[in-house]
């Protein structure tokens, strides 16, 4: 092989590299760099190292119960998507022309709409006097306190992550060979058992992509819980905010930061390992 044939790759995805290294790795490593300086609140940032930002977050059990809201809402948004996203997506793959092109725009029409605007949405409709509870009192069941609460940043979280749910796993239907569940039907197999012996192992790399990306994302939100959860209903992303621009105490905020990271890419590679591992099983 000739020296320009094996360096052309590397000469193409040089500007990709590079964009990638400058607004990911640069600032990823820019704040871990400040994860580890001293703060003072007379002085500000001090260009020395310590562990105590680290040492806090893992020793103190405010921040576990921080770390542990985040994940179980991340965790229970992932699966109230899927239980939703993954029949909706099966059920877009059935249809045919123009139906699915007018309820797919329907699903990402969401993703139009700023995630603080819909915030203020879901506001007006839980709050004491929003329409939920308007018709929960004409029902004669009275009144639910929805606003600032976990339900509140769960429903309004499901509501802005559904899409990235559906997506990849009415991509993975679409490169399903319907032969194959015909055939299945054909052999005189249910449709629940065509469902689950046939389907869901080849949808499977869909539901795994839109799991990760649902809980990934929910784990890092800002602005829901921010306007939805209130300032005593703290998840890690509300934190960060408030010890950089309330308390400016920087190494701390990057350190929590990072620690999200860290423990988002841990849960991540674990889902991810299993779902991988039963969908090789599956397919043989």
């Amino acid at each position: 092989m000739s020296l320009r044939a094996s360096t052309t790759p590397w000469a193409l995805s040089a500007p990709a590299l590079l964009l990638f290294g400058c607004l990911l790795l640069v600032p990823l490593g820019l704040t871990a760099v400040l994860s580890f300086n001293v703060f003072d609140y007379a002085t500000g940032v001090k260009n020395e190292f310590t562990l105590a930002h680290y040492a806090a977050v893992l020793s103190d059990e405010y921040y576990y119960g921080i770390f542990w809201r985040t994940f179980w809402i991340s965790g229970l948004t992932t699966l109230i998507c899927l239980a939703i996203g993954a029949p909706e997506a099966y059920v877009l793959s059935r249809m045919g022309d123009p139906w699915r092109s007018i309820f797919l725009l329907v699903v990402l029409a969401p993703l139009l709409v700023s995630v603080v605007v819909r915030a203020f949405g879901w506001s007006m409709l839980l709050g004491p006097q929003g329409l939920v509870n308007q018709g929960l009192q004409a029902l004669g069941l009275g009144s639910l306190r929805l606003l600032y609460t976990e339900w509140a940043v769960v429903i309004a979280l499901v509501h802005v992550m559904l899409p990235f749910m559906v997506i990849p796993v009415w991509t993975s239907l679409q490169k399903l060979d319907a032969g194959v569940e015909n055939a299945a039907l054909s052999l005189s197999a249910s449709q629940f058992t065509t469902l689950r012996r046939v389907v869901l192992p080849q949808v499977m790399p869909g539901i795994l992509s839109g799991s990760l990306i649902v809980f990934g994302l929910s784990a890092s939100a800002f602005a829901i819980p921010g306007l939805l959860g209130g300032r005593r209903l703290k998840m890690v992303a509300t934190v960060v905010y408030d010890e950089y621009l309330h308390e400016l105490n920087w190494p701390l905020g990057a350190a929590l930061a990072l620690t999200l990271l860290l423990a988002n890419l841990l849960v991540m590679l674990s889902y991810n390992r299993v779902l991988e591992g039963r969908y090789k099983r599956a397919l043989g």
